[in-house]
């Protein structure tokens, strides 16, 4: 328990008030009330698709005033028992308490202030390649591929799996999951981009260093009301029978859906759904993203043309190195975040780099 005193509490006063406002409260409440007052009218739910959307806003507002609520009320708790430890010593170990608890707490809704984009609030779409390194890379797919799912269930958010298929021996060949939490779009775009790995390969007879890269997409799950140019005509649809492990129906259907877009070349793959129509509803909210984040390229390179500046992908792109080999550590390229616990990454203790990848961010 930290050692705080009565004048910490002014402290803490000032970040709750500042609090107040980086979160616009205010607002937040009367939009709260206004959505609520939505959802009681008559025939809210004759529209499935805008109610649920109408519900999911209610339920994120609800999540941010709730913290901070229970912000104010340990604030109070804390000056309480400050006033009351000049009669009874024990009541400084309650207000000790307090504060303890509302530290960190702040430190949450101050991250949850930087969520301003468009999407950030939006559930995410992972996907993960291999990339230079043969075997190699399949099995560093994998690794990536449980860290991620590993971190996101850590933080009590659902993942569902859309398209897992196991490489040729070892590892997998790609893998695409669905991450459904506040703020899981926002939160995990530290993670788009390239990333190394260097160990001693455990496939080299030899036992030779080898480095091996892998890529990380992140998209968001765009809300129904967004337009994106999908024309039904441009998309072909070819069905094929699941691979890898899974119940007893596996490989005895037809149920895994490739969709090609024709225009662009883009191919989206799901198979991990129980049945072909579910299938083709994932790979198609992966395709419209996709789609929406292409169209958003395209923009910003027009934008670089204009502005005649031009940045080299390449080494932006590797975001972060992981080394297993000649020693131990996981560094990030942006934040500069590093850590020589490389287990503990791996398996999914990613709060430190995410965190220091938004602070950095929020720098620029």
């Amino acid at each position: 328990m930290s050692e705080w005193t009565e004048k910490d509490v002014g402290t803490f006063r000032a970040r709750v008030s500042d609090a107040r406002a980086f979160l616009h409260i205010d607002e937040k409440t009367e939009r709260l009330q206004q959505l609520d007052e939505a959802c009681a009218a008559a025939g809210f739910w004759d529209d499935a698709a805008h109610a649920a959307a109408v519900s999911k806003e209610a339920g994120a507002i609800r999540y941010v005033l709730a913290d901070y609520e229970r912000a104010c009320s340990l604030l109070d708790d804390a000056a309480t028992a400050f006033e009351l430890a000049g009669e009874d010593p024990a009541f400084a170990e309650e207000a000790a308490a307090a504060l303890d608890a509302l530290e960190p707490l702040l430190d949450q809704l101050e991250i949850t202030s930087w969520f301003t984009g468009e999407f950030d609030a939006s559930d995410a779409i992972l996907s993960i390649n291999p990339g230079q390194g043969g075997l190699e890379a399949q099995d560093w797919t994998e690794m990536l591929y449980k860290m991620l799912t590993r971190y996101a269930e850590s933080k009590g958010w659902k993942v569902r799996a859309l398209d897992v298929v196991p490489g040729e021996g070892i590892g997998l060949d790609r893998a695409s999951f669905q991450v459904e939490g506040h703020n899981a779009f926002g939160m995990l775009r530290s993670e788009h981009g390239v990333h190394r790995l260097v160990r001693i390969s455990p496939t080299d007879v030899k036992a030779r260093r080898q480095t091996t890269f892998a890529s990380v997409e992140v998209l968001p799950v765009l809300p129904d009301d967004v337009e994106v140019d999908l024309n039904p005509n441009d998309v072909r649809v070819d069905v094929y029978r699941s691979s890898g492990p899974g119940g007893q129906c596996v490989n005895t259907t037809d149920s895994a859906v490739r969709l090609t877009h024709l225009p662009t070349g883009i191919v989206v793959t799901c198979q991990n759904e129980k049945s072909q129509l579910q299938n083709k509803e994932s790979a198609l909210r992966v395709l419209r993203a996709k789609l929406y984040e292409l169209e958003c390229q395209k923009r910003a390179d027009q934008v670089d043309q204009i502005r005649g500046e031009r940045m080299d992908n390449s080494f932006g792109s590797q975001i972060r190195n992981y080394v297993l080999y000649p020693y131990q550590m996981v560094k990030d390229v942006r934040s500069g975040v590093e850590t020589g616990n490389v287990d503990a990454v791996l398996n999914g203790e990613l709060e430190e780099f995410v965190i220091g990848f938004h602070k950095w961010r929020v720098s620029q």
